[in-house]
């Protein structure tokens, strides 16, 4: 399938991920597992919504938690890179026949809400309240000493056609993997807009869902740390720790009490020379999904967060991966 051309004057200017919404059944025990146990650091709270952040991030939150009947994830936030850019990106919305509008969202400045072609849930805003950097703070980590948002990953029912769409609005094929053979479908995708392996990857399968969100910590060792504060409060992993073939990265990956895939992620490159070329993977090379070769449970190709109020759709091919039994 073809490989997207990447486009240097996109129709607005998205700097990178920014935040993600989440609705959840339980606040406080949403809340106890980022902040106690991830290591994320509470902003503000109220008995509705409770807002966190990384300890490198000066933006006043990267996740909000919402109170809900039932687990959804809620948007996915991109920054842009000034007020004007928002309505560019209005313009553009229109011209393709998506209907978007401007709300108020609490420490947010102006922020557009819209749902792109294939059902994700998307806002942009190109300010946020600033909040002075914990980075120096080591008497608040705990976790893994979550740094900084890092990237979205989302199962895509329209694996082609996804990647084409954010391929318009600037994002940068970085990594893809694809069958084998003349007439190959890409499976998956790694775009980035911030200079990093991705800031949105793109997944084949039922959708539209997140698969996960991730967050960039300082090394492996606080991932393996991680492992053993879940282990110590009874809680178990999906997957991992490992290294991916695919962006070199550290990973783990686990569930937050509502069934929310988070990913907690080092050790991945650097991407924003203009000439950076993307590297494809077969499908059927087991270093992609572990460069130890370990396959991943069926879980990680079955399980994600619906998207509020959309419906989630077949996909238009089944890639053949391998799975671990």
């Amino acid at each position: 399938m073809p490989v997207p051309q990447h486009v240097f004057d996109p129709p607005f200017n998205i700097i990178r991920c920014s935040h993600v919404v989440l609705d959840v059944t339980d606040l406080s025990a949403s809340v106890d597992f980022y902040a106690d146990i991830i290591g994320l650091h509470v902003e503000d709270r109220d008995d509705a919504t409770a807002y966190l952040r990384g300890s490198e991030e000066h933006q006043h939150h990267s996740v909000v938690l919402r109170q809900a009947d039932k687990p959804a994830a809620a948007r996915l936030g991109f920054r842009v890179g000034t007020e004007a850019d928002l309505d560019k990106a209005g313009s553009f919305f229109a011209e393709n026949g998506l209907i978007y509008s401007f709300v108020d969202r609490p420490f947010q400045g102006r922020t557009l809400h819209v749902t792109d072609p294939f059902g994700f849930r998307l806002e942009f805003c190109a300010s946020m309240e600033k909040r002075p950097h914990l980075l120096r703070r080591y008497e608040l980590y705990k976790g893994c000493h979550p740094q900084r948002l890092d990237h979205f990953n989302v199962f895509a029912a329209e694996t082609q056609e996804t990647i084409d769409f954010y391929a318009r609005l600037g994002f940068r094929l970085t990594e893809y993997a694809e069958e084998d053979g003349d007439n190959g479908r890409i499976a998956a995708a790694w775009m980035h807009r911030k200079g990093n392996v991705h800031d949105f990857a793109v997944t084949n399968g039922r959708g539209p869902r997140l698969h996960h969100f991730a967050y960039w910590v300082p090394g492996p060792l606080n991932i393996i740390h991680l492992c053993d504060v879940m282990a110590s409060r009874g809680l178990g992993l999906e997957r991992g720790p490992g290294r991916h073939g695919i962006s070199n990265a550290f990973f783990l990956y686990v569930r937050d009490p509502d069934g929310h895939r988070i990913e907690l992620y080092c050790s991945d490159y650097q991407t924003m020379d203009h000439d950076h070329a993307p590297l494809r993977w077969s499908l059927r090379d087991p270093r992609r999904q572990t460069l130890w070769g370990a396959p991943a449970p069926r879980s990680w190709f079955e399980q994600g967060s619906d998207f509020l109020g959309e419906t989630v759709r077949e996909p238009a091919f089944v890639a053949d991966v391998m799975i671990a039994d």
